[in-house]
């Protein structure tokens, strides 16, 4: 019998090592800052397509089944990450990222058979349009400044390419000691699972 134990789960794109080389330029944009900014760790950033949350372990089955659906009938792809943002503004930002520009429609296609797949499993529909991004940093509130993030924001650096040629299924853990992620499965676009 399968167990119905909750893990919490998510698809994403594994980034090249020049993201990482990126973000940890990016820390001397605020490292003069009193603010509590908690950098992302190398190891955890990437590019989330779906954030699929409190999965019971009996679904995981019919999710990868779904997903390989999706993923061997798509060819690989690349696309650019070029920019840099916050959400939700400037003036008091939670979140930092980098951002992917350019022709991300191959992406955005991904995105939306693989929401269009988990959405017959039951998984809710995102009310949020697809913004693909790759979470840099986290800023917590309250805190006595809100950090400037003009130099982080106005960083320009030469962009960076993104093979998309699979898509990752990882479940996170949240232990003392931070998140511990664990990979589930492994999907090649264009290829049968």
């Amino acid at each position: 019998m399968m167990s119905n134990n909750l893990i919490r789960t998510f698809l994403a794109i594994s980034l090249p090592k020049e993201v990482a080389t990126k973000k940890n330029m990016f820390y001397s944009t605020l490292e003069d800052s009193s603010s509590n900014v908690h950098w992302v760790k190398n190891e955890h950033l990437h590019l989330t397509l779906k954030f699929l949350g409190h999965t019971p372990e009996s679904a995981i089955p019919d999710i990868k089944k779904e997903i390989a659906s999706v993923t061997s009938i798509l060819k690989p792809f690349n696309i650019m990450i070029n920019n840099t943002g916050c959400f939700p503004i400037p003036q008091r930002p939670r979140v930092l990222w980098m951002g992917v520009d350019g022709k991300i429609k191959p992406l955005v296609e991904l995105h939306d058979m693989i929401q269009n797949k988990l959405n017959q499993l039951g998984f809710p529909t995102s009310e949020k349009e697809y913004f693909p991004h790759i979470t840099v940093a986290r800023i917590n509130y309250p805190q006595k400044h809100t950090p400037d993030v003009s130099l982080f924001l106005n960083s320009s650096y030469d962009p960076i390419d993104l093979p998309v040629d699979r898509v990752q299924f990882f479940s996170s853990k949240l232990i003392p000691s931070g998140i511990v992620y664990s990979l589930l499965e492994s999907f090649p676009l264009g290829e049968k699972f």
